[in-house]
């Protein structure tokens, strides 16, 4: 596995990389060591702004071709957001990198995890966290998509259908507690109730009667979640209670 080390002599290759290319104007950290030295399991993320007129792409895949032949990087896939490029590579020691980069124009913080390193940052708005009624009527959608997949004896999907009602539920319990809701970022800092809760949802065999059984604990705890969307759980309530009975009509 990659050590600090490893990581640090990654970040300043390619901090020296950025402040000998003149396309690059700014650059920052983010994620987990931005604010704090991150632990042994940190991964790197960088981001970087771009002179205005310069195509963000032209610089990534110069950069990438560097990594690749500097630092035995494996590209993995791109991930666009508005302006900006994000590029994940996988490097020796399973050191996962995150690089970005962004029109200068738009380059800044889009959530608290950002350390500016050198340029100009401009004033953005952070990413809200998702929104209560989008998080439920996934997880009631994924309820309805899992309690049919048993029926059809379709058991592997429908164990994915469950999990995802489960998370959906853990997603909405981090919102209503200010934890990230995204990515299962806060997941581990809910109240051990709640964890609790979830672990009943977990599935311990693909048999029908044990699917049956975590859906329902799944769909208990959406119901158990959905403070902030009441009204709605209301109204549906009735026909995910009735996903959980034995046979459905």
């Amino acid at each position: 596995m990659f050590t600090i080390s490893d990581r640090d002599r990654v970040r300043d290759h390619v901090l020296s990389l950025a402040d000998a290319d003149v396309r690059v104007v700014a650059g920052a950290v983010v994620g987990s060591l931005a604010h704090s030295e991150g632990d042994r399991w940190s991964d790197l993320d960088l981001t970087f702004g771009v002179a205005d007129g310069v195509p963000i792409r032209e610089v990534l895949d110069d950069f990438t071709i560097d990594l690749v032949n500097q630092c035995e990087a494996v590209h993995l896939f791109d991930l666009p957001s508005g302006a900006a490029i994000y590029r994940v590579f996988l490097l020796p020691g399973c050191l996962q990198f995150d690089l970005s980069f962004a029109p200068a124009a738009e380059f800044g913080a889009v959530g608290p995890e950002f350390r500016l390193l050198f340029g100009h940052a401009v004033e953005r708005p952070h990413v809200p966290p998702p929104h209560a009624q989008q998080l439920f009527g996934y997880g009631v959608h994924h309820a309805l998509r899992a309690r049919f997949c048993i029926e059809r004896g379709r058991y592997w999907q429908a164990e994915y259908w469950v999990g995802a009602v489960r998370d959906y539920a853990l997603s909405l319990a981090c919102r209503r507690r200010g934890l990230p809701a995204h990515y299962g970022r806060g997941f581990d800092g809910l109240p051990q109730s709640v964890r609790d809760n979830a672990s009943a949802a977990l599935i311990g065999s693909l048999h029908r009667d044990e699917l049956l059984r975590a859906l329902g604990c799944a769909i208990q705890l959406l119901l158990g979640e959905a403070e902030d969307v009441r009204e709605l759980a209301m109204k549906v309530q009735p026909q995910l209670r009735a996903l959980i009975a034995p046979t459905l009509r």
